[in-house]
This record gives structure tokens, C-alpha cells and sequence, in this order.
């Protein structure tokens, strides 16, 4: 991994960061992974915690992990939040001494791991925190979409309204990018006239990779879909959905 992008580390930015991304998809198609029985989760990058309280909220058992502190000060301010375990750390890292029902990545929050090496030591850790019976789910965007060609000031330049600050313009810009690795800016602009630039480099991991990868940690031979009405994976789709169950 990289050192952490600013979006998410510096408390102005992570401000946005909900403003930017509301209740989406992934987190209903997520949400219904879980089912209505009470389980034990583990939101992995859970960043300002939306899905996690939400999970809460449901009656679930829920720790949220995430190494970016200003991130977490958002999620254990909300409703439900001192419902959740918040755990402060890297995803390669995790020693929580407990197995959860299920684990996801949800946001793609997995693109942080930039490698091999990297994607095998955080799979391997969310292996051995994995209940015998349990579930382990994420998405990736799919190299061979190529979204982040949108990634530029015209196409994907929006104005959201953030609570105690007001009307903050965002957008981004590709630094440099290819099917399977890329680096952004994102720019903010704050109505007091100062502006902030966070970077950050994300993987775009082909499927076959996951396979292997995942049978090399443990994994059976997962689930693939393309979107989140489960469609098959395919070059016009955006995701690459995984949901893998031990060995």
C-alpha cells in the first residue's frame, strides 16, 4: 500500500466524504448478504462507518476497521454508532482475536492493496478471522471497463453541500493510468476560497488473480458477478464482485 490519501486522513476532507458518497448499491447488495439474523460482522475500510451503524442499527454485531482516524471520529459520532467496535488499523494487520460471520470490503476499498504480496497478507488475515461457515465479500473495479477514463475535471467535477461547511466542489484527475494501475487527484474547493488536493494510486486486479489469490488463502472457488443484480462479469461491466467461502 501506499502512505494514506489525504481524502480520508485530513478531518476537512473526510468531512466530504459522506456528502460525496450516500447510501449506495453496494451497501444494499451487502446489507442483503447479511440477512436478517443477527451475525457477527467485520466492515473492513469502513471509513466514515455508513454501513456499518446501518448494520448495527439491524441488530447486528459489527466492528468497523479502518486505519484513517479522522475517518472513525465521523463514524462514532452517528446514530448508532457507540453500537459498533471501531478498530484502528491496517486491513494486513488485523489481530482482533475473533471470528465474524461475515467480512466485507465494501466502497472498493480492496483497490488499496497494490499488489500481490499485499492482496495475499490481507486475505490471509481476513481468512483466519473467518468463521468455519462464514462469508467474505468485496468488488473491484473491472480493468477491463477502464472507468477511471471518466476520471477528469468535466466529466467528473460535482458541487456537494457538507454539513458546517456549505457548497464544497470536487473533482477529479487522473495522474497517470493503465488497465491494471492508477493514480488520481482529487480536488476540493471550499466555499472560504482554499482549496486541497488528496492523491492516491488504486489496483485494478484482474479475475483470474482473485481466483488463484483467494485459493491460495484458503478460499474456495467464489462467486463473480459483474454488477449488483448478480449479472455475470463481462468487459461492459463496471465491478468485479466477489463472495468467497472458506475452503
Amino acid at each position: 500500500m501506499t502512505g494514506p490519501d489525504p481524502s480520508y486522513t485530513d478531518p476537512r476532507l473526510a468531512q466530504v466524504y459522506d456528502s460525496l458518497n450516500p447510501w449506495r448499491e453496494d451497501q444494499s447488495f451487502y446489507a442483503d448478504l447479511i440477512g436478517p439474523e443477527p451475525c457477527r460482522v467485520l466492515d473492513v475500510g469502513c471509513g466514515t462507518g455508513t454501513l456499518a451503524v446501518e448494520l448495527a442499527r439491524r441488530g447486528h454485531d459489527v466492528t468497523g476497521a479502518d486505519p484513517a482516524a479522522a475517518m472513525l471520529d465521523i463514524a462514532r459520532a452517528k446514530p448508532f454508532g457507540d453500537r459498533v467496535t471501531w478498530v484502528q488499523t491496517e486491513a494486513q494487520a488485523l489481530d482482533l482475536g475473533a471470528e465474524f460471520d461475515r467480512i466485507l470490503l465494501s466502497g472498493h476499498a480492496f483497490q488499496v492493496f497494490l499488489d500481490d504480496a499485499a492482496i495475499l497478507a490481507a486475505l490471509r488475515a481476513f481468512r483466519r478471522h473467518l468463521a468455519p461457515d462464514g462469508i467474505l465479500a468485496f468488488e473491484t473495479r473491472n480493468p477491463a471497463f477502464e472507468s477511471w477514463r471518466s476520471w477528469n475535471p468535466e466529466e467528473s467535477q460535482e458541487i456537494v453541500d457538507v454539513p458546517e461547511i456549505g457548497p464544497v466542489t470536487v473533482h477529479n484527475a487522473v495522474v497517470s493510468g493503465s488497465r491494471n494501475r492508477v493514480t488520481y487527484e482529487t480536488h476540493f474547493a471550499f466555499p472560504d476560497g482554499t482549496r486541497h488536493v488528496g492523491i492516491g494510486t488504486l489496483n485494478y486486479a484482474e479475475a483470474p488473480d482473485l481466483v488463484r489469490t483467494l485459493k491460495a488463502s484458503g478460499f474456495a472457488e467464489p462467486d463473480l458477478y459483474g454488477y449488483w443484480d448478480r449479472r455475470p462479469i463481462g468487459p461492459g461491466e463496471r465491478e468485479i464482485i466477489v463472495v468467497a467461502r472458506p475452503a
